[in-house]
């Protein structure tokens, strides 16, 4: 692929194709660890680590590995280096470890992961595979810290835990509980898909000269 096309395969990740807010993907974790931004981050990059590996390793391995078995050979690459993350966090992290849970063991099945193993890294070379893997990955990040940010922040008046709302603001406690989390949701992916909409529309008229 040429440089131009990397970029695009990046972008795709950050914003066409956004997990979160365009293909709505991912949207356990997105949905359970979302009240606070520093899980937000956490959960983003140890997801980001697992996509860029095992896109790498998938793709590597994509002539070797039998179509009648790809999925299992999926499961046992992810699940190797969620294992890796999961230890790493654990004994370096472990305050995050304890706040994300099960959440880190779950990236295996996470929705993300497959569909990007199965809809590009199985057909495609090493290195288009591993700038997606960051794309989506980043993406996947900003997304989920985006929803966090706005959760912890109205509904704690916290910003990665420290006091950001002056002393007279009334949490909105709703914000962080479940339902709030699905109406916040909504919210930003109305919000972020109508931004998207509006580029893309702008870009389609500047091709035809219909604006300067």
């Amino acid at each position: 692929m040429k440089k131009q096309s990397l970029s695009k395969v990046f972008m795709n990740g950050i914003l066409n194709e956004n997990p979160i807010f365009r293909l709505l993907l991912g949207m356990c974790p997105t949905l359970g660890i979302s009240t606070a931004a520093s899980n937000g981050i956490g959960m983003g990059l140890a997801t980001t680590f697992v996509l860029v590996f095992s896109n790498m390793v998938i793709s590597a391995l994509r002539n070797i590995i039998p179509e009648k078995v790809r999925i299992p050979s999926f499961v046992v690459v992810i699940a190797t280096f969620v294992t890796i993350i999961d230890l790493i966090i654990k004994a370096f992290i472990p305050a995050l470890s304890s706040s994300l849970g099960i959440y880190i063991p779950l990236i295996v099945v996470n929705c993300i992961i497959f569909a990007r193993a199965e809809a590009f890294a199985f057909k495609n070379p090493v290195l288009p595979s591993i700038v997606d893997g960051i794309g989506m990955g980043l993406g996947f990040t900003l997304g989920l810290t985006l929803l966090a940010s706005v959760r912890e922040i109205l509904g704690t008046g916290k910003f990665f835990g420290m006091q950001l709302m002056p002393a007279s603001y009334q949490p909105m406690a709703v914000i962080i509980s479940p339902t709030g989390g699905f109406i916040m949701l909504g919210t930003l992916i109305l919000i972020v898909n109508a931004i998207v909409n509006s580029i893309q529309k702008r870009k389609s008229m500047k091709a035809r000269g219909e604006i300067a």
